[in-house]
């Protein structure tokens, strides 16, 4: 098995958030509570997700994003020259009764810049509670991937005074600000941080292709740009620190916004990318074939996402098997790790699957991946 991130049994770090967590949040909204309260609820549910990760065999222990209400906003709108529009109503219903998300809409409105330590204070008591509780585990921090910067707004979501022209000027600054918060984490004693990235996954549905040719980008093009601009941090990131991304296609109350087989943008993600790992979807058949794992190049990981974090019925152990040879074709096998496809709460509102079938989708991953990587 592996001894460094990712590990063979790995997964995206977004947990179900307790009822009692839920409620004091409410109770903060409502203004009966203060944010110090709230912060020791807060503590309380982080502390027991540690143990219940600990509990189900895994190496890599996040927070379960408890102190989110979604994976993106609540960090980017931290950084300088950001701003989020929250609408009134972010749960929208259609005609048949189905929910979806009105997310938030995130518009530069100035220089972006790294004006405080974002995650610093939250990665140390994990560390403090995994050193305590899971003493040799490694905690991970999750972040939003910079490209949420651009890819929903595009242009027109980024303020003209403040860049007349994107290149150099909003991707260097952009890069320096993580790669700031990437140091402040470095120092904090973080060695693992995965950036979350729908915009990758979202440029292989056709509907989004077409969205972004709407204002004004090519989808083609916008796949290798956000390479090199991913690779704008990666360069500035703290040696021995290891960055991953996970790709989504949507993960709002068992839902998904997008589909699509990863073949447009393999080639950018997997060989222009200089990411040490790659989380990537393949649950279901929305997430296409693994031929595009043919572009993965050597010393980098794709951990295959293959146990849905959607539903609770159970894969099959002799399926996940299968599957992960089937990857094999494509990529080594010492390249390939497994984990669930997304997070089980990537917004406050959770997933509609039961705590128990959260744990026996992880004690899945983990007794799978310990008998194929023997």
């Amino acid at each position: 098995m592996s001894l460094n991130p990712p590990f063979r049994a790995d997964h995206v770090g977004s947990f179900l958030r307790p009822k009692y967590l839920l409620d004091a949040r409410e109770q903060k909204a409502r203004g009966e509570i203060t944010a110090a309260q709230l912060r020791e609820v807060e503590d309380r549910a982080i502390s027991e997700i540690v143990t219940f990760q600990r509990d189900a065999g895994l190496s890599s222990i996040t927070d379960g994003e408890f102190r989110r209400t979604f994976f993106h906003i609540d960090f980017l709108e931290q950084l300088g020259g950001v701003r989020a529009e929250v609408p009134a109503n972010l749960i929208v219903k259609d005609a048949d009764g189905t929910e979806h998300l009105s997310p938030p809409v995130l518009k530069v409105t100035g220089k972006v810049r790294h004006v405080k330590d974002i995650q610093r204070a939250d990665f140390e008591y994990l560390k403090s509670q995994v050193d305590k509780l899971a003493p040799g585990c490694t905690p991970k921090v999750t972040i939003p991937s910079p490209t949420m910067l651009h890819f929903r707004g595009g242009r027109a979501g980024i303020s003209r005074e403040a860049y007349p022209e994107l290149d150099p000027a909003f991707y260097d600054d952009v890069a320096q600000a993580y790669a700031d918060e990437l140091q402040s984490l470095y120092d904090a004693g973080c060695r693992y941080v995965q950036m979350d990235d729908t915009n990758m996954a979202y440029l292989c549905d056709e509907k989004m292709r077409e969205a972004a040719r709407q204002r004004g980008d090519d989808p083609n093009e916008l796949a290798h740009r956000y390479a090199w601009f991913i690779n704008k941090v990666v360069a500035k990131k703290p040696r021995g620190m290891t960055l991953a991304m996970h790709l989504c296609r949507g993960n709002f109350k068992s839902t998904h916004a997008a589909s699509g087989n990863y073949e447009p943008v393999a080639e950018a993600l997997l060989s222009e990318m200089n990411l040490d790992a790659y989380f990537l979807e393949y649950d279901d058949d929305r997430s296409g074939d693994f031929r595009p794992l043919r572009f993965l190049k050597p010393g980098k990981t794709v951990v295959l996402g293959l146990v849905t974090t959607k539903f609770g019925t159970m894969e099959h152990k002799d399926l996940l098997k299968r599957r992960i040879a089937e990857a094999a074709q494509y990529a080594p096998l010492d390249q390939l790790c497994l984990s669930p496809q997304c997070g089980f709460s990537s917004t406050v509102h959770g997933n509609n699957i039961a705590v128990e079938a959260q744990r026996a989708k992880l004690r899945l991953v983990v007794e799978t991946a310990a008998e194929v990587w023997r």
